[in-house]
């Protein structure tokens, strides 16, 4: 529908509504036949536009207490009552009673139907929820029609339009067996319904019981043996610090396992052949501590985090999903953990200066694994257009002005590239920008619109079709693999059991087919046209290798582009003098300083053409072994010392609770369950 008539519908449809069913009281006291009918119709064609493009609306309508199932029972009776009007002969208004019976024999069904639809949710809700993990001995099975399970409104609409049209039929021509036809139908639709969910409570049919699922669960760790993990909890948006961890974990000695704590998290998770668990409930998580699982990997704090902490039995490290000079990245709720992974030595000295309980000897600098691919310094442009990357960060939830520069500076900085004719702008902001301060949002899209503006006024040689053609044959295939594949009425029941076993390969598999789509995507852009990247792809690395320099804030960004040690600028709007920012921000130290009206830039495009004139180099690549550690070490190797190290720790702590442990005399003493080496992936017979 277009946005037009989205906007219309928020206050027209309502008032459809509304006067479709003033409409039916007039026409059911006068009486009148043809304004009742004319009436309901509209009323039924308001509810398919309303289920159908304005669902929001039509759950503000509900909270109104005018529901789906109000509005029909009301419709219908008073089709009933204008019937019973019409005729003005007692023995003829006898005929409808059985009418009246029939409607709501059907609408005890939908009630039934609907009772029953909770029951069988309720036991397709399993207490620990998995992929790539066989679960084949859970039961699962395919979820009911989500007609049935989950669209209660729905259904009692489609169910119960034959009664309505045929009650309508009946009105207009005065032969009662239209309406008897069309409420029979309507009952019989919705036993039919009822029958099918009703079969799925059966012994047979049901999935697993709960205490099964956790006996399950138990005997799958005792399997497996994990021995480290990643654990994570957020929000929709948050899935990203998670997924940046994926091909660092699946490189880890011994068997990983990453734990989640929201459900709808699992299919946030990307492509991995790793084991993935959801454990919503806090007394079912508690079950790790039975395990031999050794150490916890946390990309992200949250307020589900502290429940993880009290296993005793577990290391704990903080990675992070990104450094920077802001106060989150040294947030007090770090010295919670055993110990804090840092890329390099200036997180060390953040910590050190903000003093908030993090003990140096708690900090171990592991590198960033993630940086390992970006392609280092190209050595400018080499006559072609210079390509910016302006990826500032969001606003954040302090209200510090200084924490994006899109609200004060960007339409000034962005002005400023698009004036030069030899710049490719490359827009990439931060996922959550406006989702705190509108003012952000708003800047956001004008920045958006001053692109688009540019780009209709600059002629770019169109991208050979052979590329075109070759993209969309790639888009195809990675939809293929990274969608999974479900019905839209698959619940998480039977996305568990489609999932329990990993394709061979696949994320390997979807990772080459992301790397040949995102050359595919450059290669089939336009010469020179500008770029807004909002998307998850392509990825802010992908980016990186795209650009000559980039342009930012005081973000995780910075640090992270300084591994390829190109020209990068910084906008201050903290209200800073230039001298006093770069002392209390460190990763600036090598950067250009922009100010809010975007003076600077041109001087700055000038430094990348001629890369003779860069003064900065230098001190980018003094700044990128503070921040990231020695490019000479593999950061993968590295963190691999790091979760080695801690799994011995965790070991030898596991060793000790268990000498502690006072015995009765004669028996025999209890052994460390996560005695010995970090055991090979391959579980063991």
């Amino acid at each position: 529908m277009p946005p037009t008539l989205l906007r219309v519908g928020k206050l027209g449809l309502p008032a459809v509504l509304v006067l479709s069913f003033a409409a039916q009281v007039m026409g059911a006291l006068l009486p009148d036949i043809r304004l009742l009918v004319a009436a309901t119709a509209a009323g039924l064609a308001a509810e398919g536009v309303l289920h159908r493009w304005q669902r929001p609306v039509a759950s503000a309508i509900a909270r109104t207490r005018a529901d789906v199932t109000v509005r029909v029972v009301l419709r219908d009776l008073l089709l009933v009552a204008g019937l019973l009007g019409h005729q003005h002969q007692p023995e003829q208004r006898t005929v409808y009673l059985p009418l009246l019976l029939g409607l709501l024999t059907f609408y005890a069904l939908h009630f039934a139907c609907h009772a029953t639809a909770l029951l069988v949710r309720r036991t397709r809700t399993l207490p620990v929820v998995t992929r790539n993990i066989d679960a084949s001995a859970l039961r699962l099975s395919a979820a009911p029609p989500a007609l049935l399970a989950r669209r209660p409104s729905n259904r009692l609409l489609l169910f119960g339009l034959p009664a309505t049209a045929g009650l309508m039929a009946t009105a207009l021509t005065d032969r009662p067996w239209y309406a008897a036809a069309g409420v029979g139908l309507s009952i019989a639709a919705g036993a039919v319904g009822l029958a099918e969910l009703l079969v799925r409570l059966l012994p047979g049919r049901r999935p697993a019981r709960p205490e099964e699922v956790l006996e399950w669960f138990d005997a799958w760790l005792a399997e497996y043996r994990p021995t480290v993990g990643m654990y994570f909890s957020g929000g929709t948006s948050s899935a990203y610090q998670a997924n940046m961890w994926l091909d660092t974990l699946g490189k880890v000695e011994g068997r990983p396992l990453i734990v989640l704590r929201e459900r709808f998290m699992l299919q946030k998770i990307g492509a991995t052949d790793l084991p993935i668990v959801c454990v919503p409930k806090v007394a079912d998580l508690m079950r790790l501590e039975h395990s031999t699982l050794q150490v916890l990997l946390h990309p992200a704090n949250s307020g589900k985090t502290s429940q993880v902490l009290r296993i005793p039995t577990i290391k704990h490290a903080f990675v992070n999903h990104g450094e920077s000079d802001k106060l989150s990245s040294v947030n007090p709720y770090s010295k919670a953990y055993d110990e804090v992974w840092v890329a390099g030595a200036a997180a060390r000295e953040r910590y050190a200066l903000a003093d908030v309980g993090v003990e140096d000897k708690d900090i171990v600098e592991v590198g960033r694994p993630q940086l390992d691919g970006i392609r280092a310094d190209t050595g400018g442009p080499a006559g072609g257009p210079v390509t910016v990357l302006y990826a500032p960060t969001w606003e954040g939830w302090d209200g510090n002005p200084g924490n994006t520069s899109v609200v004060e500076a960007g339409e000034n900085i962005v002005r400023e590239l698009l004036a030069d004719p030899g710049v490719r702008l490359l827009y990439k902001p931060h996922p959550m920008t406006g989702s705190v301060d509108p003012c952000a949002g708003a800047a956001n899209l004008r920045v958006q619109e001053l692109i688009r503006a540019a780009n209709a006024r600059r002629e770019a040689a169109r991208p050979d079709p052979g590329v075109t053609a070759e993209l969309e044959r790639a888009t195809a295939e990675l939809e293929r693999l990274t969608s999974g594949g479900f019905r839209t009425a698959a619940d998480e029941a039977e996305r568990m059991l489609l999932q329990s076993t990993p394709e061979p390969g696949r994320a390997q598999a979807v990772a080459e087919a992301t790397a040949r789509w995102e050359d595919l995507y450059w290669a089939s852009l336009p010469a020179g046209e500008h770029q807004v990247v909002t998307g998850s792809r392509p990825a802010l690395y992908s980016c990186f290798d795209q650009a000559h320099l980039l342009i930012s804030d005081v973000s995780s960004v910075v640090s992270d582009y300084l591994a390829s040690e190109k020209p990068y600028a910084v906008a201050n709007t903290s209200g800073l003098p230039e001298e006093t920012f770069r002392e209390v921000f460190p990763t600036v130290g090598a950067a250009a300083i922009l100010t809010p009206d975007g003076a600077g830039v041109a001087e700055l495009l000038d430094m990348v053409r001629h890369p003779a004139r860069d003064g900065l180099a230098g001190a980018r690549a003094t700044l990128r072994t503070r921040l990231l550690g020695p490019a000479s070490e593999a950061s993968a190797l590295r963190f691999q010392d790091g979760v080695r190290a801690l799994a011995e720790a965790a070991r030898a702590h596991r060793e000790r609770i268990v000498s502690a442990i006072p015995t009765q005399p004669g028996a025999p003493r209890r052994e460390a369950s996560a005695r010995g080496a970090v055991p090979s992936r391959t579980v063991e017979g």
